[in-house]
């Protein structure tokens, strides 16, 4: 008889989680855990950094190439030291393009002797209609009162003036001021001059008139050096219009043979600052570039510690169905989607950071900066994401190919060392971007290959101290703790080598930012020091030089610089005449058809350092050449010059070069005669001090030798000093984001034995060692581990820091001997407090927990 009980339906087939389901879940897992707090946090910090300086240095450059019309007066300038031939203007005018002149020469101005006759050296500047092209004058009435935007061209009979100039001559708005042969009367102050420029004669006072009055003061003859400026702008809309007329006027200069006379760009203005910002620029990129290196190593270690701690979990979801693709595609997913996340934080960071610098350098640009670009974010989200999948993916994905069996047997599926074709993938690709992040080839070749070869030293260097200690250490006489401790890194020492080297990388990053940052802020600061000379006084005689001096001491003036100066023209190098040496070589040569500064001493002056040859106090026809000139003339030791000083013939040799810094706000000079006294030279002398706060000082100097120039630089002197300041700040401020990179390395590398640890500290504990003993265990191989890897880091970073201050930053830096022994007492130290953080509940956690984790149970 058939069956004819109903058929039960079939139960339906079991659905399973989609793999991005699957992924979300395990990341919230993860998170809740703590698991992947380290990798988080190593790749904001990096992102974070490196985003700032891209943030600000995009805005400053597009700040700079905004302004560059306005700091220059116009969007192309021609200087020349003769008055611009008529066809310049003309094609300019041809072209679409808008002209205006300027003329600039330094002069005596005065006050009439019924307003007590006092006189300055001043900045005389002689303006066309239409002054200025670019940018707007400010002027005030008084010193106090706020400024005002004025006509750019005084009228007839009128001069603006610098308030210094009002103060120092005892004059105010409505006052004649006398200039040569004529008498103007000051119409306004001037609070902000666009084109100001830079150059000794920018310090003076500047005095700005109307051109058509230039001729009545007679000051204009034949043999007067004045600086003529031609000022073009193109059009709104119509800056296309520079570049043919660009390339015309360089074509005629060649072809006429201009001599004296230049296109003026940007990069030729504020020389007195652009060494300093250049350090800090590549200071800034070096402390970007660390942290970024510091963070690839905290995510490899972390992320291959991740792994080490999935292993369980893959081996059940192997058990449990899931395949080999299904589990990749798991946390591929989820280090995709933190890489994402962890990068755009990163940049949120930095884009917060970045406005510390704009508020603490943004006074360096004469306006607002322009809106931040995406390019930055582009590249900090690029870097990010680079590092995560490099450096943190590889080991993870490891765990699809745990096998199912490890549920029973532990010792299967762990993590293997990435093949050596991974390991060039991700290594090769990260050291591009940090090229990138350098923006500099010497910097990024001394930083990334340095930190490469330390990494292989330090491996090296800690294997050998592995296989040292059982040597080092006889069980028969050591302490029980320190033969534990010693037993232990040597039974493990391919993690011994692994801890080592992070931490010493960790390490080195941290040394080598502290030693530059030190020495280089001590170099910034040597430069312009609180008791730095505020003025310069040129034009003394011979015969005021020993009442100057004394009249100095009775001021209160103590040291300074005083040297004889003598004006002299190079007229040939070894016989050959200056125009054929170096007539394919225009810039060198225009360097020298001017009169260079020269001088003469028995002693090479002490702010300077000899570079090569050798100073020999007495020799009569020896020549000390700075540096500078001698690389731009093309001038080697032993090259004969021949100097035409007065119309009177002089020839040396060059037997030393000097090393002269320019910004110093010191007295130094292109050429020095190693002699005590040239009798027969026409010779003045030039002296630079701190002059004292006593009101009235100048006017007595001035007074009681009235032949002399005193040049009254405080004001600029305060700006630099200003800047220096805020640059320091911005370096200081980013220099916390790579110590925080650099723990995250220590936190890291100490967290990567955790578990290893944890078994054989259960596995002691239940042999009877007490806690008393496994403790000092524990602070003696953390103790170890970090002196030895603070040494080596020490060692390294004086020898990546000697590179890069020789070849990156230009200057000369030596570490103290003592430097390895701070080094490892520091590692020591911090490897103690980042272990005890990390592992601190080791001891605590339950024997049974522990070694049933271990499977051992």
């Amino acid at each position: 008889m058939p069956d004819t009980s109903p058929v039960s339906p079939a139960a339906p087939a079991a659905v399973s989680p989609s793999i991005w389901r699957l992924a979300a879940r395990q990341m919230l897992r993860d998170f809740a855990a703590g698991e992947l707090r380290l990798v988080l946090v190593a790749v904001v910090l990096a992102v974070a950094a490196l985003s700032a300086v891209g943030f600000f240095a995009d805005r400053l450059q597009a700040g700079l190439k905004r302004d560059a019309a306005q700091l220059l007066g116009g969007d192309l300038v021609i200087n020349s030291d003769h008055p611009l031939p008529p066809e310049y203007v003309q094609q300019a005018q041809k072209q679409g393009l808008v002209a205006a002149h300027t003329a600039q020469f330094p002069s005596m101005a005065r006050a009439p002797d019924s307003l007590g006759g006092a006189s300055r050296l001043v900045a005389v500047k002689a303006v066309s209609q239409g002054y200025p092209l670019r940018g707007a004058l400010s002027l005030q009435q008084t010193a106090n009162s706020p400024a005002q935007p004025g006509p750019g061209m005084p009228a007839a009979g009128q001069v603006f003036v610098d308030p210094a100039l009002a103060e120092a001559l005892a004059l105010k708005v409505g006052d004649p001021l006398l200039l040569g042969d004529a008498q103007l009367r000051i119409a306004a102050l001037i609070a902000l001059e666009p084109d100001r420029g830079t150059g000794f004669l920018s310090f003076a006072p500047r005095v700005m008139l109307n051109e058509a009055d230039l001729p009545a003061t007679g000051l204009v003859q034949p043999a007067s050096r004045i600086t003529y400026r031609t000022l073009l702008v193109a059009p709104l809309g119509k800056e296309k219009l520079l570049a043919p007329y660009t390339e015309w006027a360089q074509q005629a200069l060649k072809d006429q043979g201009q001599r004296g006379t230049r296109l003026e760009s940007l990069n030729s203005g504020r020389p007195e600052m652009r060494q300093t910002l250049d350090r800090a620029d590549k200071f800034l990129n070096l402390v970007a570039l660390l942290a970024a290196l510091l963070a690839a190593v905290a995510v490899a270690i972390a992320a291959r510690d991740f792994a080490q701690r999935h292993l369980d979990d893959c081996a059940m979801l192997r058990v449990l169905g899931l395949s080999q693709r299904q589990i990749a595609g798991i946390y591929a997913l989820e280090f995709g989607a933190l890489a994402v996340m962890a990068s755009l934080l990163g940049v949120l960071a930095g884009l917060a950071l970045h406005g510390l610098f704009v508020n603490l350098l943004g006074s360096l640009v004469p306006a607002s900066l322009p809106p931040p670009g995406w390019a930055p974010a582009a590249f900090g989200m690029g870097v990010g994401i680079t590092l995560m999948l490099g450096f943190g993916l590889p080991p993870v994905l490891q765990l699809a190919r745990v096998p199912p069996l490890r549920v029973i047997r532990r010792e299967l599926g762990s993590i293997k060392p990435l093949s050596l074709g991974v390991l060039l993938a991700a290594g090769g690709a990260f050291a591009a971007l940090l090229m990138g992040v350098a923006r500099d080839l010497t910097l990024g070749l001394i930083a990334v290959g340095g930190f490469a070869a330390a990494v292989g030293v330090f491996a090296l260097l800690a294997w050998l101290s592995v296989l040292a200690l059982r040597r080092l250490v006889p069980e028969s006489r050591a302490p029980r703790w320190l033969v534990l401790a010693t037993r232990q890194v040597a039974a493990r020492p391919a993690f011994a080598v692994l801890q080592v080297s992070s931490l010493a990388v960790g390490l080195m990053a941290l040394a080598l930012l502290v030693l530059l940052r030190t020495d280089l802020i001590s170099s910034w600061r040597q430069s312009t020091p609180p008791d730095a000379p505020n003025r310069f006084v040129i034009n003394i005689v011979p015969e005021q030089a020993d009442a100057f001096r004394q009249q100095l001491v009775k001021e209160g003036v103590t040291g300074g610089d005083w040297y004889p100066m003598v004006r002299g023209r190079l007229t040939t190098i070894n016989g050959e005449p200056i125009a054929q040496r170096l007539a394919q070589r225009e810039d060198a040569r225009r360097s020298v058809e001017r009169e260079l500064n020269l001088s003469y001493s028995l002693q090479m002056p002490a702010h300077n350092q000899l570079a090569g040859g050798q100073w020999t106090a007495g020799e009569a026809d020896g020549l000390s050449v700075e540096e500078g000139l001698a690389k731009n003339l093309g001038l080697k030791l032993g090259d004969v010059l021949h100097f035409d000083i007065g119309g009177q013939p002089r020839e040396g040799k060059v037997t030393s070069l000097r090393k002269v810094d320019w910004t110093s706000m010191r007295a130094n000079f292109f050429v020095m005669f190693p002699v005590a006294d040239m009798p027969d030279l026409p010779t003045t002398f030039i002296s630079a001090f701190r002059a004292p706060a006593t009101p009235g000082f100048d006017n007595r100097l001035t007074h009681g030798f009235p032949n002399i120039t005193a040049i009254d630089i405080s004001a600029t002197l305060a700006q630099l000093q200003q800047v220096l300041d805020q640059v320091i700040q911005a370096v200081e401020y980013l220099f916390v984001f790579t110590v925080a990179a650099g723990l995250a390395v220590l936190f890291a590398a100490l967290s990567a034995t955790r578990e290893q640890r944890a078994r054989e500290y259960a596995v002691m504990r239940a042999c009877g060692a007490s806690g008393r003993l496994l403790a000092q265990v524990q602070r003696a191989e953390l103790l170890g581990v970090g002196a030895l890897a603070g040494v080596l880091a020490s060692l390294g970073a004086m020898a990546v820091g000697w590179a890069l201050a020789r070849f990156a930053f230009d200057f000369t830096w030596t570490a103290a001997p003592w430097v390895p022994l701070v080094g490892g007492a520091v590692g020591a130290l911090l490897a103690l407090a980042a272990g005890w953080w990390g592992l601190r509940e080791l001891l605590r956690r339950p024997v049974m927990e522990t070694l049933r984790r271990a499977g051992l149970l």
